[in-house]
């Protein structure tokens, strides 16, 4: 078990097959892209709110060369359009069940749950429970289809990454798109969690995991063109949905590598995430920093963690 709104979906032994059957595109729709141009910027953060064992310090100069990154994450809308296409069946189908947040669940389907990870109770395993159906049976996605896709695991993005003939962030460049220009900035809008009294992101107001106060406007996720986009036009960089990234997680892999297009190491067990979710509070989880990092294994799926994609330039 992990920490940080991280859970594992297996015990490591592999059951299933990931679908192979998708094939790459040469080409990819620039819409609803934005080009990021390369450049040098400080990466990381030795802010004392930070997490230092995750490596999220010492702040280092990387630079990047240019490439296109969607300016949301990967809506229930987008997401259907390539299983309709495909054909692919997400892990969490083939596994039979996801994880979901306790305070979407009725206290019946609640009392006929026997087990919950210790470490963090208030995520339940849902029989049922995947993109199509966020919170089982019953549960459907026909109003929230400008929602985030959530109970994707990383090889789930990576097949709709090649589908689109796009691929996952590297987490520099993740990074730094989501600082959308500024420089060593919190989040992404600048130091201050709220500016002039309002939101600027979906994240738990109120106590957690038992009250929240939906102070932001959403106790789950929100719209991905919801709130204000930052510099370069992204929207919901932090908060909403956890965002896989392509990198293997490992806290001190950038100190001894290298500092221009770094791509993390080439083996691990967890794959990186970045920008937090709607449940991460600062009394918990205060990862919706720019450079926050989590990391979870490639199989895992939880109604908080989606993505979205970037192209390369040539």
């Amino acid at each position: 078990m992990k920490s940080c709104c991280q859970v594992q979906n297996h015990d490591g032994k592999k059951t299933y097959s990931i679908n192979t059957t998708i094939k790459e595109k040469k080409d990819f729709l620039k819409e609803n892209m934005v080009l990021i141009e390369g450049g040098e910027f400080l990466m990381g953060t030795e802010d004392k709110e930070g997490f230092p064992a995750d490596g999220e310090g010492p702040i280092r100069k990387v630079k990047l060369d240019p490439f296109y990154m969607d300016q949301y994450a990967v809506t229930n809308e987008k997401f259907e359009q390539f299983v309709n296409e495909t054909g692919y069946v997400t892990e969490a189908e083939q596994f039979g069940w996801s994880f979901v947040f306790h305070l979407f669940l009725s206290q019946e389907t609640l009392n006929k749950i026997t087990q919950r990870p210790v470490e963090v109770p208030w995520w339940v395993p849902v029989e049922g429970a995947y993109w199509r159906h966020p919170e089982g049976p019953g549960s459907s996605i026909q109003d929230r289809m400008n929602h985030p896709v959530t109970h994707v695991s990383w090889h789930d993005a990576e097949a709709y990454c090649k589908w689109s003939g796009k691929r996952l962030p590297t987490e520099a460049e993740w990074e730094y798109a989501a600082r959308g220009g500024l420089t060593q900035k919190k989040y992404p809008w600048g130091d201050e969690l709220i500016v002039d009294g309002k939101h600027q992101c979906n994240i738990w107001q109120g106590k957690f995991p038992v009250k929240n106060t939906k102070a932001d406007g959403y106790l789950g996720t929100s719209p991905v063109d919801s709130f204000s986009p930052n510099g370069y036009e992204l929207y919901n960089v932090v908060g909403n949905v956890w965002e896989w990234c392509d990198d293997w997680f490992c806290p001190t892999y950038h100190l001894k590598h290298s500092a221009h297009n770094p791509r993390g190491p080439e083996k691990g067990s967890s794959k990186s995430m970045r920008g937090g979710s709607y449940l991460c509070h600062k009394s918990y989880c205060n990862r919706y920093r720019v450079a926050a990092r989590s990391s979870n294994t490639p199989d895992s799926s939880t109604g908080n963690i989606g993505f979205r994609c970037v192209g390369d330039v040539n």
